[in-house]
């Protein structure tokens, strides 16, 4: 079994939107550095995926912000990086290949929008074959009022939810802890 850690979205781009919040940052930026020093010293892939939107105008996603980077707190440099401009890592960017001539199996998932990027890029890697590892303490949401209900939901409330929806059907549940 050969593993990559991908990181998603984890990049300046949040900083500037309006719903970023710092309440839980400080636990992911720990976790999912500990899971970058895990996999640097027992040499696996690290791959970087960022979020961009070129037809955007105006958004912390576009290019021309100067934000479409990874966050000050991630290493300089990445088996690969790759660039997505939809919420799954695998449409149009040439991931998919690059795992398969890689022979990479099993997919470690992480990063920035737990049950928006990072669910979606899951569940599309367990379609297309690959074992995927989602590790929750290391990928970061913002709390939300759902907006047919009203009813406001905790980070912790979509990180329980999105564990529900994956567990067992698209992939194993983890903690940083656990590698």
């Amino acid at each position: 079994m050969t593993k990559a850690l991908i990181i998603i979205d984890t990049q300046d781009s949040f900083y500037e939107t309006d719903y970023w919040q710092d309440k839980d940052f400080d636990a992911f930026k720990n976790n999912l550095t500990c899971l970058i020093n895990h996999f640097t010293a027992t040499e696996q892939p690290i791959v970087k995926v960022l979020h961009s939107r070129e037809d955007a105008i105006g958004s912390p996603f576009n290019p021309s912000s100067g934000l479409v980077k990874p966050m000050d707190f991630l290493p300089q440099q990445f088996s690969k990086v790759f660039y997505k401009s939809v919420h799954n890592a695998f449409t149009d960017t040439g991931l998919e290949n690059w795992l398969r001539r890689n022979q990479i199996d099993t997919l470690v998932i992480t990063g920035i929008r737990t049950e928006q990027c990072c669910e979606t890029t899951t569940r599309v890697a367990f379609d297309l074959g690959f074992k995927v590892e989602f590790v929750t303490d290391a990928t970061l949401t913002f709390d939300m009022i759902c907006p047919t209900t009203d009813i406001q939901y905790s980070s912790s409330d979509i990180q329980a939810k999105t564990n529900l929806v994956l567990a067992n059907r698209f992939a194993s549940i983890r903690k940083h802890s656990d590698y």
